[in-house]
């Protein structure tokens, strides 16, 4: 069931980079490459300018249903731990799967990884326990885990990295799931865990309490 997922996980925010980059033992002990020669009175070369990491989480766009009229369109608002907003979640129903993307403000969670899932039922007035939302989406007895051999759920998802101050961006593609099965009679819900989910574990791969919940509508 794994090789049916397309796994677009991605983490842009604040200082992702810088907290996650490390150079593989080859390009550590590659010998530094020579600059090329210049010649006569060739300008310097001007340096790119490149935006800052301020505002990457402005640039990027939910889906936009005037883009794409044949695609359902769904939205989450998510809430923390005392209730407050934190960020917007944004799925795309496409031809072959489920694209979802997060983005989330700074002090929305702690730094590293965090489980990220799609619960069963779209409630999240219980604030900051968030277990109105009920089990994930697709509750299989031992079947939890993208890595799992008897999984996954269909609520599974990869984990959203939160940055240095808190702040996230995230992308997903899951063929495990229809938006229009998730805005069923009783709803569903977008919940992020406080740590990471390892995949494996049951019944959340270890990633521990619900910190944050938004309704998908």
């Amino acid at each position: 069931m794994i090789s049916r997922i397309a796994l677009l996980g991605s983490a842009i925010a604040l200082g992702a980079c810088a907290s996650v980059a490390q150079a593989t033992p080859q390009e550590a002990d590659a010998p530094a490459a020579t600059p090329p020669a210049t010649t006569g009175d060739a300008a310097p070369a001007m340096p790119m300018d490149m935006p800052g990491h301020e505002g990457m989480m402005d640039e990027m766009p939910g889906p936009d249903e005037g883009v794409f009229p044949s695609m359902a369109h769904g939205t989450a608002d998510m809430i923390g731990l005392e209730g407050e907003s934190i960020g917007s979640a944004n799925l795309l129903d496409g031809p072959n799967g489920l694209m979802i993307r997060v983005e989330l403000a700074p002090g929305s969670l702690t730094p590293g990884w965090h489980g990220i899932h799609l619960h069963a039922t779209g409630d999240c007035s219980d604030v900051g326990m968030y277990k109105m939302s009920g089990g994930h989406v697709g509750k299989m007895e031992g079947g939890h885990g993208l890595l799992n051999p008897k999984g996954p759920e269909n609520g599974d998802l990869p984990n959203i990295w939160a940055a240095a101050d808190g702040s996230a961006g995230y992308e997903a593609f899951t063929t495990l799931d229809t938006l229009g099965a998730l805005v069923d009679e009783d709803g569903s819900a977008i919940i992020i865990h406080e740590g990471e989910d390892d995949h494996m574990t049951q019944p959340i791969g270890g990633a521990g309490a619900r910190v944050a919940c938004g309704v998908i509508k």
